[in-house]
């Protein structure tokens, strides 16, 4: 799958620029072999969750939004991660 050198060039732009505004490792390139750092997590209790959010749960010491429409599990979630980190 060959790409066309000027999207490929703007595009290291926009994730230099990124990079540049939110510091390093705020935004990777999907399948990249790029060393994430080692942050401590609070587990969410679903395994797919935490595998997806790439830590294995929410970073530990840090704010974290949860928000969605009503009734998609916010609350459950909350809980969740509230007994995990007792």
């Amino acid at each position: 799958m060959s790409q066309d050198p000027n999207r490929r060039k703007a595009l290291d732009m926009a994730l230099a620029a990124i990079e540049k505004s939110y510091g390093k490792g705020a935004i990777m390139r999907l399948g990249s072999d790029v060393q994430t750092k080692d942050v401590p997590a609070i587990s969410t209790g679903a395994i797919s969750l935490d595998i997806a959010l790439g830590i294995g749960g929410i970073p530990r010491g840090r704010v974290t939004e949860i928000f969605g429409p009503e009734s998609s599990g916010k609350t459950t979630l909350a809980l969740h991660i509230i007994a995990e980190a007792q």
